[in-house]
Formats: C-alpha cells, sequence, structure tokens
C-alpha cells in the first residue's frame, strides 16, 4: 500500500505568549502547515497553547506532544479539553509514559483508558525504542518520534510497520519532531536546544547514546530557506514533519521562520 504524501506542522514549547499564537497559527494555516503543536511540560500545559493557537485559525488541526502520563491522568486532560472548549475532532494527542518505571507496560495499560475518556481524539505515542515503536504501531493512532536523524528515523518507522503488521491493520501516521533554527545563529540555537535534552534524563541519556551524532548536529541547522527545505526533505521516514522551531518568543521571528520550513 502506497503512503499517503507527506505533511508538514510546525511546534512551539507550551506557554508561547498569548499575543504570539494567533497570529503564528493564522500565518502556519496561510503556509500550508497541516497542523501546528505545542510541547506539554511542569511549567505550562501544551492545551493551554493550542487554545490559544485555535482563536488564529479556524481550519488547521491542533496537536500537543507530549503529555508525559505519569503527571496527567487521562482524566486530567479530558477535563482540560473541556475546560478550554477544544473540539475533539481537531486534536492530535500525544502522550508517554514520563518517568514510569515500566514504560511499555504502562502504555500498552493506558490505551483503554484513554479511549474511554477522550472519545474522538486520536491519541498517538511517543516512541524511541523498537519496542516502543511497535507498540505505537500496534495500538495507538500513530507514533511520536523525537530527536532523530533522518536514518535512525527510517529504523523506528520500520518498527512501527512491524507493530501494526502484527496487529493486523495498516501502519497509522508516524510524526515527528525536527528542531529546526534558520539564520546565522541557526548552529548555536540547535547545539542550546540539543545540550538541554541530552542530559535530560537516562532516557533521553540512552537514546542519544544509541545515536552516536556528535553534539549540536541532531536536527536542522539552515542558513536560509533554501537550505532549510532541502535539510527538513531528508526526513522521508516521517508522515508528517513537525517542524519545532527554534526562534525567539515574539511574532516576527517565529512567523518569519515557519515560512521559511513552509512546505512546498
Amino acid at each position: 500500500m502506497s503512503r499517503p504524501a507527506q505533511k508538514r506542522a510546525f511546534g512551539v514549547a507550551a506557554g508561547l505568549p498569548e499575543e504570539v499564537c494567533a497570529p503564528l497559527a493564522a500565518a502556519c494555516e496561510e503556509s500550508g502547515y497541516s497542523s501546528i503543536w505545542a510541547n506539554d511540560h511542569p511549567g505550562a500545559k501544551g492545551l493551554d497553547t493550542l487554545a490559544e493557537f485555535a482563536k488564529g485559525a479556524e481550519g488547521i488541526e491542533l496537536g500537543v506532544a507530549v503529555i508525559a502520563l505519569d503527571r496527567q491522568s487521562p482524566e486530567v486532560i479530558a477535563a482540560d479539553i473541556e475546560r478550554l472548549g477544544l473540539d475533539p475532532s481537531r486534536l492530535w494527542i500525544g502522550v508517554g509514559a514520563g518517568f514510569s518505571k515500566k514504560p511499555r507496560t504502562f502504555m500498552a495499560e493506558q490505551i483503554g483508558f484513554l479511549r474511554a475518556k477522550l472519545p474522538g481524539v486520536r491519541v498517538v505515542m511517543a516512541a524511541m525504542g523498537p519496542r516502543m515503536c511497535e507498540l505505537a504501531g500496534a495500538e495507538y493512532d500513530g507514533a511520536f518520534f523525537n530527536w532523530m536523524t533522518p536514518g535512525f528515523a527510517a529504523g523506528a518507522r520500520m518498527k512501527v510497520e512491524d507493530g501494526a503488521s502484527a496487529a493486523g491493520h495498516d501502519t497509522p501516521p508516524v510524526f515527528g519532531y525536527v528542531r529546526t533554527a534558520v539564520g546565522d545563529d541557526a548552529e548555536a540555537r540547535l547545539a542550546k536546544e540539543e545540550s538541554f535534552y541530552r542530559d535530560l534524563h537516562k532516557g533521553y541519556r540512552d537514546h542519544f547514546d544509541r545515536l552516536g551524532e556528535p553534539e549540536g548536529t541532531v536536527g536542522v541547522a539552515a542558513a536560509d530557506a533554501d537550505d532549510a527545505q532541502e535539510k527538513l526533505a531528508a526526513y522521508d521516514a516521517l508522515d508528517v514533519i513537525v517542524v519545532r522551531g527554534l526562534a525567539s518568543a515574539r511574532v516576527e521571528p517565529m512567523v518569519e521562520l515557519a515560512r521559511a520550513a513552509a512546505p512546498a
């Protein structure tokens, strides 16, 4: 079965200033992005940022990736969606195991609760290692990759496909954050972002050890828009490239970056 045409999305860190969110979402919709995403962290909820995006664009889909289920239960996620008045059919909710001791077992158990509490919402699972990729392919509405090279993403995608095949259905969409910076300081921005994650916790340390790539090289640091497009095109294993924008949290630099990395 042939794969659908690749899509492109734009992503930011949760807690982006409200005055930036609506103009950025409008610019992303105008530029042809299929969806706009926020992460989720202890300092800011991604769903709150999505609600601000929704004020600026009515048609673009909204995603959060990822919510750690050891911090927020399916019941809490459902309550936030209702509180914010978000349309479930417009949402992609990415979830992960967080600091759970047995992450694969935990995530296999959670999918039933997620389905019950989030009817009509598409739920994707954060996956890095092979067994988690297989589980995402078998049980979830998609897999969400993070901090991967194009080659590593291609291998991880095969595991998602294996999981889907074993479960007897088509492969769900594979998403992935690709950190992207454009301009004179692009390499420094990417290196700063990556250095934070490399030592965030054991899971990330193990992942970067498996990658075996030099520091500051996992993602896209581009001189200009043409360079960014060429480097993003290498991520052909992803069904949806989520361009994670590394720019100042102001309207002009964020919109400029979104336009530079927009789908052709």
